[in-house]
């Protein structure tokens, strides 16, 4: 199943057909067994097909009042990039120990109203000189801390300046559009499947610069570790995105630039499609 989000609309897809629902999307998505209660939702269809939503409707992240965090260093491909960007300032090594640690990396990403979503503009910061874009699956976790659902996720990230001091990673990771999530909240009835691929594809002046693939099951850790290690000691009365971390990185000559286009999918969930601009109101 998939809930797509629109100005003013909530759209559930299931079995090749559409379905309206009248519901507030924050009390929605937090049902303790989604899935389930989907199910009783789908009596009734409308005149829709994925193709008309996507070009008659404003599709918008799937996101409501949720925060989103993120996981660092997941994958070995993240690791390598991690330690190669900080290897000048000497915090290399900080990546490998984490990799290999029993605690995982993980950090506050963005709030809602910071996170773009399918055909809208993320950001690169004006005072970074290195700036990528990271696909990654993110998980739907609900109040009680359930893995319900997951998205494309797009972690963008300013490497020159983790890259100097990893403690700086606030300032790389978090700032106007770094985030975006979309195209629709996939819930399936079991777990997303291990060999899914995640495709990053980058384009500027339409032509392709950069493409590559990987499965979601190269990740080092599991879903439910990282969605244990954000719930403790901490509680999301509406729900929170994880991104479960980055699997493909393009290469160190590579940075974006004003114009690209960075589209990610997600076998199962969809296309997620963002331009690359400069933040219009930054003051640097």
């Amino acid at each position: 199943m998939k809930l797509y989000k629109t100005t003013g609309e909530i759209f559930l897809e299931h079995e090749d057909k559409f379905y309206l629902l009248h519901e507030d999307w924050d009390k929605l998505i937090n049902h303790s067994d989604l899935y389930s209660w989907l199910l009783t939702k789908t009596d009734q269809s409308v005149e829709m097909d994925e193709e008309s939503l996507l070009k008659q409707k404003t599709v918008v992240a799937p996101i409501g009042g949720q925060e989103v965090w993120a996981a660092g260093v997941t994958y070995m491909r993240s690791r390598e990039a991690r330690m190669e960007e900080s290897k000048d300032s000497g915090g290399a090594n900080f990546y490998d120990k984490v990799y290999e640690a029993d605690r995982p990396e993980l950090f506050f990403k963005s709030l809602p109203h910071r996170v773009a979503g399918p055909g809208q503009d993320v950001y690169i910061r004006k005072d970074s000189t290195w700036n990528v874009p990271e696909p990654e699956l993110a998980l739907f976790i609900n109040k009680l801390g359930q893995i319900q659902g997951y998205t494309v996720g797009n972690d963008m990230s300013s490497r020159s300046i983790e890259g100097e001091n990893p403690l700086y990673l606030p300032q790389a990771k978090t700032y106007e559009r770094s985030a975006a999530l979309g195209p629709c909240l996939y819930v399936p009835e079991a777990k997303i499947h291990p060999e899914a691929l995640i495709t990053m594809c980058i384009f500027r002046k339409d032509e392709m610069v950069y493409k590559d693939s990987v499965s979601i099951s190269r990740m080092k850790r599991t879903h439910t570790e990282l969605a244990g290690f954000l719930f403790r000691e901490m509680d999301f009365a509406m729900g929170v995105f994880l991104m479960t971390g980055t699997c493909l990185v393009p290469p160190n000559e590579f940075t974006l630039n004003e114009e690209d286009r960075v589209d990610i999918s997600i076998q199962g969930i969809g296309h997620l499609i963002n331009r690359v601009v400069f933040n219009p109101g930054s003051r640097s």
